[in-house]
């Protein structure tokens, strides 16, 4: 099969290529599925999951991607919950060979149904996305209808989901981002933008929920907003600045079938857009990995479309 291959930590996307590669066999609990779109996020090759395994041993060369829209077509011993044939979509383990292949093995367990009405493409942006924004806003946000959240990234992958479900449980959404994605952001639902070219953060005040996809200084300046009682949630790292009579929570997405399942219910009855930007094919995904144009939405990769 086709595959993209990892080969060199300190390359980035320059030690990326496209090989052939035998096709995976399905381990106990697995299922084999012919990938027809997968999702990418350019720091997947600066994690260590992507160069080493769980106990520290390398694994190159290795498949990144790890999202994922197809059809199952083949079960390990002892699957169960899904079928030959099924469509399916979700997010694959970080220590196990990707995404952006031909075919992929998976834990049966974390992929969930598509249904017919949502097209592959749609599928393989939801995983990372729609997990680290209901992940965020609900298990470790808490968020409450009523409550104010300002939302880092806004018009970006992550954060426009994160702006859609947060207005759909009934939140007051301020989104930042740079001057160029105002439109985009509003657009997504939020209440009130930010540019942080031009505007001054701390003028946006306190809010019950900060919800960081930025880090760095931006992070650390958000601290100071959060409300007393209130969260800083950050999918960028640990958080250095920590809200006085708050929490800091920084958390990895997990996969999730039952959350995979309400996300595409809101997309499949047309309560959520995803965001989608750059789509390539496999053949061209490398110049897709290495283009200098600003990426303003999840890159996806068709495969056997």
């Amino acid at each position: 099969m086709k595959a993209i291959v990892a080969t060199d930590q300190a390359a980035g996307t320059a030690g990326i290529k496209l090989v052939e590669r035998p096709e995976p066999q399905a381990a106990i609990n697995d299922v084999i599925v012919e990938i027809h779109a997968s999702g990418f996020v350019p720091t997947e090759l600066t994690w260590p999951s992507t160069w080493a395994d769980r106990v520290g041993r390398g694994r190159t060369p290795s498949i990144p991607g790890h999202e994922l829209a197809g059809v199952v077509t083949a079960l390990g011993y002892g699957t169960t919950g899904l079928s030959v044939g099924q469509r399916v979509f979700g997010l694959t383990d970080w220590y196990r060979d990707g995404t952006l292949a031909e075919y992929v093995a998976v834990e049966a367990r974390n992929l969930a149904p598509l249904p017919g009405e949502v097209d592959f493409t749609v599928g393989a942006s939801l995983p990372i996305s729609g997990l680290t924004a209901w992940q965020g806003l609900f298990q470790h946000g808490r968020l409450q209808a009523g409550q104010s959240i300002l939302v880092h990234g806004a018009a970006g992958a992550v954060g426009s989901i994160v702006v859609q479900l947060a207005r759909e449980f009934g939140a007051y959404v301020i989104g930042t981002g740079r001057s160029a994605d105002r439109q985009k952001a509003l657009e997504f639902g939020v209440q009130e933008f930010l540019d942080l070219e031009n505007d001054v953060l701390e003028d946006v005040g306190g809010v019950d929920l900060v919800f960081d996809v930025i880090g760095g200084d931006i992070g650390n300046r958000s601290a100071c907003l959060t409300r007393a009682g209130g969260t800083l949630v950050s999918i960028v790292g640990p958080v250095e600045a920590r809200p006085t009579d708050g929490l800091a929570i920084d958390f990895v997405v997990e996969s999730d079938r039952a959350q995979l399942g309400e996300i595409v219910q809101r997309v499949r009855d047309g309560r959520l857009r995803t965001n989608i930007g750059n789509v390539s094919r496999l053949d061209n995904a490398i110049a897709a990995f290495n283009s200098t144009e600003r990426r303003t939405g999840k890159t996806i990769i068709h495969i056997h479309l």
